[in-house]
């Protein structure tokens, strides 16, 4: 008893919480429905069609247009109220679907008065990237020049770093080579200044092994390494190089790797058959260079350890940054060209791979790959695996799963934050739901004085499967997968046939006493199974009796007085079976 009072003051606050809570997001947005007609149907049935939904509705469907005739796909005026009329009507059986004709939105563009000039980050399809995040919670290490703060890095956070060339702390730079690296990556954007950076909300962490000269040994590089992976460094961008091959260059490698570390390097600058070091170690990322045309820039290394190719500019046109002035330390904003410029690039976007929670290096590298626009020709080895496609790469690391960013917005879209979606009607209507509910339990506590039984899991289960299933479950995705299973697990028995059809109107195989007859007979020869069996006959009957006064629609009934009471016959036949099983004694 106490868990059916506990079960029922759960369901009616939550209704009541839905009902009065103010909208916390906006919904996906229409002002029209699409109402696309089977394609067997004739021109003439199509016509008479449109002709019955004006005179029903007293609005006007027309043809999306002109190549929309053979689809026989219609757009109508109308919200949501509009919508759930239409899916409650008998014109469900000439159409394939009706649904919101959403309307979307271009990506956003940065409001950096500069971006435009960014020919780079659009050209490696950012914005699409920048839907699903910004680096949040990833820190890249720039393994350079050290970085200073120019006004457009105020925003951007830094964490801890070090100086190796003068040892010490703090990690300025005084050539404006590793402060340009780090504005591609995480430039402050979105500021009203300036240009824009790749993973704008990732961290940066400034290691200085590079002299104002612009070398380096291999001694400060390998520790730098080595700083990073022990300081909580996601990804490595190493912007230089050299020909010779170190044993202690690769043990740090290996130990950041070991890590889960992501190491980027350029190729080289000096258009030579295989890229430098650190690039062509195994297990760090070497990327080439392009030009605003997409084709291989003039200086930039090829061959064996390219993985990837990347924005790098040639005289078409730079990597516009802000960084300093080498002479004067002062900010300027500075086109420069290199594999320099290349290497950050896809430093940005495996920071915004890793945030989507990819986190081997493996991984991350078989994404950029698989993402990459490839390249037919390529005899030489020019682009490695192709061009770099941070879009795709987001979308090849979030395939397959939900972030957490994915589920807002689906909840978003699908209505359940706003609470007069779910009431007017969309994807789920709640107050049905609740009715439901409330109904089974109302008759099984009707009927309690026949359990040979105490309230128990197996007769609530049996309970909401009968009446609203899990419905919170309805609309539920998964990217690039069907959502059939989630409509089969969110829908009650009765309901079994709406999901498997994809028809608004119930199935009266699935809305009839049959299959909770047909359980009963299968199941009730043990305890946990009479329970089950009570629980659902109980649920069903409530599911059917809430259909009849609200929506009575049965395919091959229509909507009218015959389909009513095919429901509350129905549902009288299935409160009649609970009784029966109560009465019948278990026999095993």
């Amino acid at each position: 008893m106490r868990k059916f009072l506990v079960s029922l003051l759960f369901i009616v606050g939550l209704g009541f919480a839905l009902l009065n809570m103010p909208s916390l997001a906006t919904q996906g947005t229409y002002d029209s429905v699409v109402v696309d007609f089977r394609e067997n149907l004739s021109e003439t049935e199509i016509t008479q069609r449109v002709g019955e939904l004006a005179a029903q509705f007293q609005t006007e469907a027309r043809l999306n247009s002109e190549f929309s005739l053979g689809d026989h796909v219609y757009v109508v005026e109308g919200d949501s109220r509009l919508l759930e009329q239409l899916k409650k009507s008998d014109l469900t059986k000439a159409t394939e679907y009706i649904e919101p004709n959403y309307i979307y939105q271009a990506y956003g563009v940065p409001n950096d008065p500069d971006y435009s000039k960014q020919w780079n980050l659009r050209s490696i399809n950012v914005e699409q990237a920048w839907t699903e995040n910004r680096g949040e919670g990833i820190t890249v290490a720039v393994i350079d020049t050290g970085v200073s703060l120019v006004p457009d890095l105020e925003k951007t956070e830094f964490v801890k770093g070090y100086d190796f060339v003068g040892d010490r702390p703090e990690a300025n730079d005084d050539v404006g080579h590793g402060t340009h690296v780090a504005g591609t990556i995480a430039q402050s954007t979105n500021n009203g200044y300036g240009v824009a950076g790749i993973a704008y909300n990732a961290k940066i962490m400034p290691i200085k092994v590079l002299a104002a000269n612009g070398g380096g040994t291999i001694a400060d590089i390998a520790e730098g390494i080595r700083f990073a992976a022990d300081n909580g460094a996601d990804v490595i961008n190493m912007s230089l190089g050299g020909g010779g091959e170190s044993r202690l260059m690769q043990e740090a490698i290996d130990y950041a790797y070991k890590k889960d570390v992501v190491i980027i390097a350029a190729a080289g600058n000096a258009s030579q058959n295989s890229a430098s070091y650190p690039a062509r170690y195994p297990k760090v990322i070497g990327v080439s260079a392009i030009d605003s045309a997409g084709a291989k820039a003039p200086y930039s290394n090829f061959g064996a350890g390219v993985d990837i190719a990347a924005p790098g500019g040639a005289e078409s046109g730079g990597i516009l940054q802000e960084t300093i002035d080498p002479e004067s330390g002062q900010a300027i904003f500075a086109d420069y060209k290199g594999t320099s410029m290349a290497a950050p690039h896809v430093a940005g976007v495996a920071a915004l791979v890793k945030a989507t929670g990819v986190k081997e290096p493996a991984e991350i590298l078989q994404v950029l790959k698989q993402s990459a626009q490839t390249i037919k020709e390529d005899p030489f080895n020019h682009y490695g695996a192709g061009y770099l496609n941070a879009g795709e790469a987001v979308r090849e690391a979030v395939k397959g799963k939900i972030t957490v960013k994915d589920f807002f917005r689906w909840v978003r879209d699908n209505g359940y934050l706003n609470p007069r979606f779910w009431i007017d009607g969309g994807t789920i209507a709640i107050l049905p739901k609740v009715a439901m509910v409330l109904g089974s339990y109302l008759l099984a506590f009707f009927l309690r004085n026949y359990f040979p039984f105490g309230w128990s899991w197996s007769l609530s289960s049996g309970l909401i499967m009968g009446s609203s299933g899990l419905f919170f479950l309805k609309g539920f995705y998964i990217f690039d997968l069907s959502q059939a299973p989630f409509r089969i697990m969110g829908s009650s028995l009765p309901e079994m046939g709406n999901a498997l059809n994809g028809s608004a109107a119930l199935n009266p195989l699935f809305a009839s006493v049959l299959i909770p007859l047909g359980l009963m007979l299968l199941i009730a020869g043990t305890e946990v199974g009479k329970r089950f069996g009570v629980g659902l006959s109980l649920g069903v009957a409530s599911c059917l009796a809430v259909n009849a006064i609200l929506s009575p629609m049965v395919w091959g009934l229509g909507s009218g007085v015959l389909a009513q009471g095919f429901l509350i016959v129905n549902a009288i036949l299935c409160f009649a079976l609970a009784k029966l099983m109560l009465k019948d004694p278990v026999t095993a």
